[in-house]
């Protein structure tokens, strides 16, 4: 297994640089065997059956992008992978050289930060105040890097999800901003169930794969919640040959995260499942994504999940037909051959 085998040419326009006027009017591309279908977002309740449980991830983005001067005068931009504490924290610095341990940062709001030690791509740091004090002064939303402009207003609601409730993702998961509220009710108008799981998205989803981790088969880790209640939804969805439909690559993680002896069990802590071809799938029948950066750990999962050579073909399509790609962009619908649940 190489990185490169995932590698694709993507035209630089149709990388997403904001979002569409109304959530549920982007583009959905189901495809299902050989088969490509494009639709709109809006249509998913046509697309999912009664018997069919739609699970989504209730991790709330953090305003956890934030800026300061080194004592020797450097600027710096730092982004909160995790809070461990009130007041220590994971977080990745940019700037010109790494501060070293014992390093102090000062904020904008002239709180500071010391570094307490280097832990691989992270420092873990202390803050001067409360964590959480801190963000809502002066935080901005941690745009993806590929996105090339400073985050507005706008962005404070739409890269966060109608039903974000639990903070701590310094990434929003993108598959759930294409959901409203009215699609949300007409799904469950139609009797659908649905289902939550909190997964915090990492900074790490954003760092190219390294060599080690393909040897370890291990990813950055992300803390994950999967409840009883959710369980209980799985197993009696499974009983009436009804799909688990993961909305977004999170939730596909945070859902096979929590097997154990080949049935899903209430899980709470970390993850570092890394989901490549070859994975088999145990609880996850269907899932809801974006399309995904060359290269990346994302592209894998779905590649594990309905075939590398299938989604190369999908993502041509979608090039070709100007879908519009990543965090803002538009989604796809995929479904496996066979159902586990059948």
């Amino acid at each position: 297994m190489k990185v490169s085998d995932y590698y694709f040419d993507l035209p630089e326009n149709l990388i997403a640089q904001k979002p569409i006027n109304e959530r549920c009017s982007s583009k959905l591309l189901c495809v299902h065997n050989d088969n490509f279908n494009d639709r709109v977002f809006s249509e998913l309740p046509e697309i999912l059956s009664k018997n069919d449980l739609l699970v989504l991830n209730n991790t709330k983005v953090m305003p956890s992008r934030l800026f300061g001067i080194k004592s020797t005068g450097g600027r710096v931009e730092i982004l909160l992978e995790r809070i461990l504490d009130k007041d220590i924290a994971l977080v990745q610095v940019r700037s010109n050289r790494r501060p070293r341990s014992g390093a102090l940062i000062e904020l904008n709001n002239k709180a500071t930060i010391k570094v307490l030690a280097i832990e691989r791509d992270f420092l873990r740091v202390k803050f001067s105040e409360p964590i959480i004090s801190i963000l809502n002064d002066i935080g901005h939303i941690p745009l993806p890097p590929y996105i090339k402009r400073m985050p507005n207003e706008d962005d404070k609601d739409r890269y966060q999800t109608v039903f974000a409730e639990k903070l701590g993702a310094v990434a929003a998961p993108t598959a759930g901003l294409h959901f409203n509220r009215k699609l949300l009710q007409t799904i469950q108008d139609k009797g659908i169930k649905t289902g939550m799981v909190t997964l915090h998205i990492g900074a790490g989803t954003f760092m190219p794969l390294r060599e080690e981790q393909l040897k370890t088969k291990q990813l950055h880790k992300e803390y994950v919640i999967v409840g009883d209640e959710l369980c209980r939804k799985i197993e009696h969805t499974a009983s009436k040959g009804g799909r688990v439909v993961a909305v977004g690559t999170t939730v596909t993680r945070a859902l096979e995260s929590a097997v154990s002896s080949g049935r899903i069990k209430p899980m709470c802590g970390d993850t570092d499942l890394f989901i490549y071809p070859g994975f088999e799938f145990k609880i996850v029948d269907a899932i809801i994504t974006n399309f995904h950066l060359p290269g990346s750990s994302l592209i894998m999962l779905v590649s594990a999940f309905i075939g590398r050579d299938k989604i190369k073909k999908a993502y041509q399509h979608a090039i070709n037909r100007g879908y519009r790609f990543y965090s803002y962009g538009d989604a796809m619908f995929l479904e496996q051959s066979v159902s586990k649940s059948a």
